[in-house]
Formats: C-alpha cells, structure tokens, sequence
C-alpha cells in the first residue's frame, strides 16, 4: 500500500494561476470526463510549474496542506474512477 498518495488537482473554473500546497501532484485539466492525460508534475526547488497539456499555472503555497488548492475547489478530492 502507498505511504504517500499523490494530489491531484483541476482548473475546471479555468483559474489563471491556482495556489496549491504540493511540490508533487497530478494535474487533471478539468474533472472528468473533460480531463486530459492525467501529467505528474514535480516542482523541485521552484516555487512554480506550468501543465504542458492545459497551460494551467501552479504556485506553491506552502502554508497550504498538500491536497488543498487555492480556490479551494480546484483540489480534486473524489475518485477518479467511474
């Protein structure tokens, strides 16, 4: 079993820029079904990262808890299966 469960994140609202607390997550695009291939991303020392598939800018927030995002209902809390 995995130790350490990965968050995911969307920008269904179409948001510029969403404040997350992660250096490592998946980005969705948007919820499914609209989502894209699901692209871990890690930051490493940087403090920003862009999505290649959506263009979607995140910035680490690390006063956030790592599966929360600013706006909040960009974290992507439900299963992702059907």
């Amino acid at each position: 079993m995995a130790e350490h469960i990965i968050p995911h994140f969307h920008n269904t609202p179409g948001v510029p820029v969403i404040e997350i607390g992660a250096h490592e997550f998946m980005c969705v695009g948007e919820k499914p079904p609209f989502d894209h291939p699901h692209v871990f991303i890690d930051m490493g020392d940087a403090r920003e990262a862009i999505c290649p598939y959506c263009s979607t800018l995140f910035r680490l927030d690390p006063g956030l808890d790592p599966h929360a995002a600013r706006p909040a209902e960009c974290a992507l809390m439900e299963p992702l299966t059907a």
